[in-house]
């Protein structure tokens, strides 16, 4: 574990003596999991070191799978405080997410009580009676044909509500090995005029979750600190999003508001 836990870095976005925000890479646990490997606050530990005097405390969860902009505690004050913000409401949470078909419309909500489908395995499902309160608002950033790219933004906090929600409105996540599809995306898939060398195998563009927490913003103002803390997708999620872009039939035109584009590749706030 230890020279797996040397090699991974954790971009750190902001930090001050209370709390730490990071990128959270895909593939990394935020607490102990079966296989074993190093946990969130093992690796950053290590990374920081002497930086680091006490224990990091979880304030909010993001699945195993899925990358982007965490909020960790160093002290239990602080867990308190952060944790409240959540619990209350006052933190805006958007994401970004591939998605596969047709959005049925520019945005909506979903409004969709969830429940425990399978414990042990730890997966979620729609109850409209046993479920509990869940409530997803998705906006549509760009139609790229077959594939589409959504910010949505979780009102609830309800385990794999994102990746429960789309699919029931028809929008699974392009990828998602444990609510859908497991094949990764390929130029291939949306190129058209694509070709291949002889004896060449074609790479994927992208082969993890297609779900990123990319934004935090809290609704009520805070003494001291920025009120909004994003987290730029990684080089694949990246340049998947430029593929689409470039080799749709509408160009930069499948994006609803072209701006967003920009603002994703260099990691702005998005509205």
């Amino acid at each position: 574990m230890e020279s797996k836990i040397a090699k991974t870095q954790v971009e750190i976005i902001y930090q001050d003596d209370d709390i730490i925000i990071i990128n959270k890479p895909s593939g990394i646990s935020v607490t102990k999991d079966r296989s074993g490997a190093a946990k969130l606050a093992d690796i950053l530990g290590k990374q920081l070191g002497q930086q680091l005097r006490g224990e990091l405390r979880l304030v909010h969860r993001l699945d195993k799978a899925t990358s982007g902009v965490m909020i960790l505690a160093k002290n239990i004050e602080a867990q308190t405080r952060f944790t409240n913000y959540f619990r209350n409401r006052l933190v805006k949470k958007t994401y970004l997410t591939l998605v596969i078909g047709i959005a049925p419309g520019k945005q909506g909500r979903i409004d969709a009580p969830l429940t425990r489908r399978d414990k042990k395995a730890g997966l979620m499902c729609i109850a409209h009676k046993k479920g509990k309160e869940s409530l997803t608002h998705w906006k549509l950033l760009a139609d790229f044909g077959s594939v589409a790219l959504l910010s949505v933004s979780p009102i609830t906090g309800r385990t794999h509500q994102i990746r429960v929600h789309l699919p029931h409105i028809g929008l699974p996540l392009a990828i998602d090995p444990l609510y859908g599809n497991t094949r990764p995306l390929f130029l291939s898939d949306f190129k058209t005029d694509y070709r291949l060398a002889r004896d060449q195998t074609e790479k994927p563009l992208i082969e993890r979750l297609t779900l990123h927490a990319y934004q935090i913003h809290f609704l009520e103002a805070q003494q001291n600190n920025p009120d909004c803390f994003i987290a730029g997708l990684d080089k694949k999620f990246t340049a998947t999003i430029k593929m689409l872009t470039k080799y749709n039939p509408k160009g930069l035109d499948a994006f609803t508001n072209p701006d967003d584009f920009s603002s994703i590749l260099n990691t702005q706030r998005l509205s």
